[in-house]
């Protein structure tokens, strides 16, 4: 079984999780050992002790401000430290027994790219005038020239990726990484941007530095088909569960993320994804976040069973495990503070909730590979059956502020990973109000003790 399969991601994002200047002033990098970047290292107790085993770093190559405007791929962002320090960070990751992903930019790169630059000096005299999308006319920065921005983002130059030579430089930035950092994966920004040939060769490259390499796609909407298949991607980012996620609890409505599931993974209805491992999360650092999003507070509890329970692999962004809040209306840098351990209570009730769930998720080979088959839906209320070589795990949600039962009269004795109670099925089972079950089998759960 590939790592992955099991997988459990806790997400950073380094610029705003170091608490840097938002813009690169290009001073040079403190010296090896003093950089920003190791506060990751203290961290790594509790991101164990919370259950997770992958940590997905955002940008953190040297750019000019947020990450996503990448000038150099071979060099860690001097706001964060050195290759030196990250290498350090990689290593403690890795004895940890944690894997290691990183967040591929390659659709675009940042006005400060050396070889954008050249092209600012030379323009149609440049040799790299070929690596971008050049032709007559002017750019907002009066360059002289006009040049395709992401998604009209000028500040984000995009690459051609048809261009050789571009393919090339940024397999060898892989292969970079892998061999400096022993990477273990990559999040490939704007996926639904990538040109489909350089994504089959990305494939190749990378399954060719590690077999069991993976690559996520970040993509919207649409058939994710399209990405996630055997010729390019092994996972995508699943934004259409996303919104149905928080907005099913908002509106008190569990048939709209029924529907979706049934239409991803359900047995009985389209299965359009159904073996096939989507990205899953309630937030990030590009939407609002989860306790911001939530009209009532207590829904945490079985919206993060949702997440950790539905097909998928599920991602938890650094400070939601604790709560923490973000509009995604008063700036992006809302969503992205300096984490402080002290600001946060790790014997909480959320995170003591996920350190279950994620041990849950890896530990039930129904939770993280089995099939989807839903059992009692209202409109407050929500159960599903999930099974993998005869293992079973039975997921039971109460949106309702007060207790409801089930009655799923199955012949069976199960035991729910968040309390540790056993709990017969074939009885009426009464959750409390914003109560959520898992119920799984005890060998799932003592695999994953002393994590």
């Amino acid at each position: 079984m590939n790592w992955f399969e099991n997988a459990v991601i806790y997400q950073i994002y380094p610029i705003g999780y170091c608490g840097v200047e938002r813009r690169n002033s290009f001073n040079p990098p403190p010296a090896v050992g003093e950089g920003r970047i190791l506060r990751v290292i203290k961290h790594i107790p509790e991101i164990k002790r919370l259950g997770f085993n992958a940590v997905m770093f955002n940008p953190l190559f040297e750019s000019t401000a947020h990450g996503y405007d990448t000038i150099d791929y071979s060099t860690v962002d001097s706001r964060l430290g050195t290759n030196e320090d990250f290498k350090q960070v990689c290593d403690e990751l890795r004895k940890n027994g944690l894997k290691i992903i990183l967040d591929g930019v390659f659709n675009h790169v940042g006005r400060d790219f050396a070889k954008f630059k050249d092209v600012q000096q030379n323009k149609f005299n440049s040799r790299y005038k070929d690596w971008f999308f050049i032709r007559d006319g002017n750019s907002n920065y009066n360059d002289g020239f006009y040049y395709e921005g992401w998604e009209g983002h000028y500040d984000l130059v995009k690459l051609n990726l048809y261009n050789p030579e571009v393919k090339d430089f940024l397999m060898q930035a892989i292969s970079g990484w892998v061999k400096e950092f022993d990477i273990d994966g990559l999040r490939l920004d704007v996926a639904y941007s990538l040109e489909a040939n350089f994504l089959k060769e990305l494939r190749n490259h990378c399954k060719g530095l590690k077999n069991d390499f993976w690559l996520l796609g970040e993509t919207l909407h649409g058939d994710y088909n399209k990405w996630l298949n055997p010729e390019m991607l092994d996972s995508v980012t699943n934004y259409e569960c996303y919104k149905g996620l928080y907005s099913s609890f908002n509106e008190l409505n569990m048939f709209e993320i029924a529907h979706s599931l049934n239409r991803q993974f359900g047995a009985e209805h389209w299965c359009l994804y159904t073996g096939k491992k989507l990205a899953c999360f309630v937030d990030n650092h590009d939407v609002t976040r989860i306790a911001t999003q939530l009209k009532e507070p207590k829904h945490l509890t079985p919206l993060y069973t949702l997440l950790f329970t539905m097909p998928g692999a599920p991602i938890v962004y650094c400070g939601s495990e604790y709560g923490q809040t973000g509009d995604k209306h008063a700036g992006d840098d809302t969503l992205r503070p300096e984490y402080k351990a002290e600001d946060y209570d790790s014997s909480g009730e959320l995170p003591t909730l996920i350190s279950k769930l994620t041990r849950a998720h890896s530990g039930s080979s129904a939770l993280h590979s089995g099939s989807y088959k839903q059992l009692h839906l209202t409109n407050r209320q929500f159960s599903f059956i999930r099974e993998h070589n005869g293992e079973q795990a039975v997921v039971l949600l109460n949106a309702d502020g007060n207790p409801f039962t089930f009655n799923l009269s199955m012949n069976k004795t199960l035991t729910d990973a968040i309390s540790g109670s056993e709990v017969n099925l074939s009885s009426p089972i009464t959750l409390p109000a914003f109560g959520s079950m898992v119920l799984v089998s005890s060998d799932s759960l003592k695999s994953k003790e002393g994590m």
